[in-house]
């Protein structure tokens, strides 16, 4: 049984429930079941900042967060000799982003602010990992593996005090981080910073890259899947790990691919990207296409040869046809599609249905 606006109304003439409440369950039925048709057709949510006071508290934030690093040698990062007061420098920075996190995250909900503010907290924090690291130990590679923990670690700890969507991003780059400083404990002999990436030449980090992405891009569908309607900060959680996930895992691959050359190899990868694409468009994820795409197109310039720039021009027709029929060919997609476990939960394919005025 479906209630209406109207026994809400009835239920106040009645005064089973006030004004005031009965405002407020139509105001989060909205939310709930209407959010996505104030968008443009089906589009994907994304919000940077609300309004320009947001951008106003960024540019203050960072030029409080240059001072403070002027004043204090905070800017310094890797050093032979690191002094105790830096680490104590590093531990304030991360206490005052919690401090106004508090103010500008839990209490006015602010993006942008919010966004900044995980900056500057994984800023201190890898700031306050390098001192630790030279303190415990004399490697290089094992200054970079403490570090990047430490960031990780911490950054942890703020998101769940925060809920920070764009923090997520920030613990996935520091994961990667660490795992390519464990890999180059080692010693791995890499001639040139491809051969990171590339399967051909056994990197362990190319492999672990892979995986990664992977386990990023689960935990985004299950952020995506737990609100299919979007209209709650765990879409925005997903929407940070997708944009990470899909280079990583796109990368290996890719680069890989680039490498063997010839007219196979780009077939391969376009087959490659066209998989990916029908799962962007089944989970209704531009931020994981075009941020997968955009990671191949980078690394054509890096590695362009004869041919690789009309390959980029097909990539470019390809999403600008894409993006202008994405909901009808979501919604053919998706209605031809057998039932699968999971597919209730994603976003809805068709408009939803107007709410009963």
């Amino acid at each position: 049984m479906t209630i209406t606006r109207d026994d809400i109304r009835a239920a106040v003439g009645a005064g089973k429930i006030s004004e005031a409440q009965a405002t407020a369950i139509v105001s989060l039925s909205d939310a709930r079941r209407g959010a996505r048709e104030n968008l443009d057709g089906l589009d994907e949510p994304f919000e940077l900042f609300k309004g320009f006071n947001e951008i106003f508290i960024v540019v203050g934030l960072w030029i409080l967060y240059a001072g403070w690093s002027g004043l204090t040698g905070f800017s310094s990062f890797m050093t032979s000799n690191p002094e105790g007061p830096l680490f104590i420098f590093a531990l304030i920075g991360m206490a005052t982003s919690c401090a106004l996190a508090a103010y500008f995250t839990v209490r006015r909900r602010m993006i942008a602010p919010s966004i900044t503010l995980a900056i500057m907290f994984a800023l201190s924090a890898m700031q306050a990992g390098f001192v630790l690291g030279t303190f415990i130990t004399d490697d290089q590679q094992g200054t970079v593996l403490i570090a990047s923990l430490f960031c990780a670690a911490t950054l942890l700890v703020y998101w769940l005090l925060f809920r920070v969507p764009f923090a997520m991003f920030l613990i996935a780059l520091a994961t990667y981080a660490s795992a390519f400083a464990l890999t180059s404990l080692g010693g791995a002999e890499l001639d040139s910073y491809q051969d990171v990436f590339l399967l051909s030449a056994n990197a362990s980090f190319a492999w672990i890259t892979l995986a990664l992405g992977l386990i990023g891009l689960t935990v985004a569908l299950r952020f995506d899947m737990s609100d299919p309607h979007r209209v709650t900060r765990r879409a925005s959680q997903g929407f940070w790990l997708h944009v990470i996930a899909a280079p990583a895992i796109v990368n290996t691959v890719a680069l890989t691919l680039f490498q063997q050359g010839g007219v196979g190899a780009y077939a391969i990868l376009l087959a490659f990207l066209t998989l990916m694409a029908l799962f962007a468009i089944v989970i209704d994820r531009r931020s994981f296409l075009i941020s997968g795409i955009g990671y191949v197109v980078a690394l054509v310039t890096l590695v362009a040869e004869d041919g690789t720039w009309a390959f980029i021009l097909l990539l470019g027709v390809f999403l600008v046809a894409l993006g202008a029929f994405w909901e009808t060919i979501r919604g053919g997609i998706m209605a031809g599609l057998p039932a699968f476990p999971g597919k209730d939960r994603l976003p809805p394919w068709t408009r939803p249905r107007e709410l009963q005025a």
